[in-house]
């Protein structure tokens, strides 16, 4: 994928002519051509990827919060129970 992204930008960027590149790497227009139709159409993933990536991170910082609250509500219950235990050990069993 590497390679295919360098020749593709180096004849869209007109460093190289297609014919040029063909020569360079040993391909045939046909795959120098096909590479250049399958650049074009994915290009703009790259941005959709982008939102998507914020949107999850979003969701990570939210789930990230909510654990932060429950584990302290989860502390806050162990420390209640600890002292309910320990008022029901001095007045007796209820």
């Amino acid at each position: 994928p590497a390679f295919k992204a360098q020749v593709v930008l180096e004849v869209l960027s007109g460093t190289k002519s297609p014919t040029q590149a063909c020569r360079a790497y040993g391909l045939k227009d046909s795959v120098l051509s096909r590479w250049k139709q399958q650049f074009m159409e994915r290009v703009p993933q790259l941005f959709e990827q982008a939102t998507a990536h914020d949107s999850c991170q979003a969701r990570v910082a939210e789930l990230e919060r909510l654990l932060g609250q429950l584990t302290l509500e989860l502390e806050i219950s162990k420390k209640a129970s600890l002292l309910w235990a320990s008022r029901r050990d001095r007045n007796g069993s209820w």
